[in-house]
């Protein structure tokens, strides 16, 4: 069981509850988790020390709940996983939904496999592929998380063939950027995606500038996208 500080406890005391995730397999399992990452000398994050992983993964993740496009996804996948976050934390909290990891990275996934084993999170499965190229989730998904990953017409393109229609992509991001939203929008536009409109959130006392971007689908993605790989980023949409 992870060692933390009141204030740590605290924090994890008060993330449980705004979630009314206080039954013993959920804490169990966000515990765990928040250790497993404390602890593995792997762990591919900088953020490590446990009150951290609490505040910074856990409750930065988990923020998406305020999403019904998320709480009420069958199927969510989370693109460029990196350490299992959001997809990990989701996955426990939405046991009912099966979410895929989706990471290219093998020293990732391999930890991602390790650490969904390590806590029991039987309904999350790793993807070892580029998001451009997972033919397996063509349609397939409700929701879309990408968090840290690419630009934001970038993740659009990744995440507009995976999406099913009436399927929501959510992207987390600090300050925004008019600039960037604009092109995002152009860009969702092409391929068969409504923007809807950025939403503030607080994952945890004094956390500032943090928006997610709910991004519909509502209308089929045009045939040749995603582009082969690395093109999305090369020559962005919009």
């Amino acid at each position: 069981m992870m060692e933390l500080s009141p204030d740590g406890e605290d924090a994890l005391g008060a993330l449980l509850q705004r979630y009314s995730l206080r039954s013993g397999s959920t804490e169990r399992r966000l515990r765990a988790l928040a250790a497993w990452v404390a602890a593995d000398a792997d762990a591919p994050t900088t953020v490590t020390a446990p009150e951290a992983v609490v505040r910074d993964h856990l409750a930065d993740s988990l923020v998406a709940l305020e999403f019904p496009a998320v709480t009420g996804a069958r199927h969510i996948a989370d693109l460029g996983s990196g350490a299992g976050f959001p997809g990990l934390p989701l996955a426990i909290a939405l046991p009912d939904a099966r979410v895929s990891l989706v990471e290219s990275n093998g020293r990732k996934c391999a930890f991602i496999d390790r650490a969904a084993a390590a806590c029991s999170v039987d309904n999350a499965s790793v993807v070892y592929a580029r998001a451009e190229q997972w033919a397996e989730g063509a349609e397939a998904c409700d929701a879309v998380l990408a968090r840290a990953l690419a630009p934001l017409p970038v993740v659009v393109e990744y995440a507009a063939p995976l999406l099913a229609m009436g399927g929501t992509l959510v992207v987390w991001r600090g300050r925004r950027d008019p600039e960037e939203e604009a092109q995002a929008d152009r860009a969702a536009a092409i391929l068969g995606l409504e923007p809807g409109p950025p939403v503030q959130v607080h994952p945890y006392p004094g956390a500032e500038h943090r928006h997610l971007h709910p991004i519909v689908k509502v209308a089929p993605t045009p045939p040749g996208y995603p582009r082969r790989p690395g093109m999305a980023r090369k020559r962005p949409l919009g």
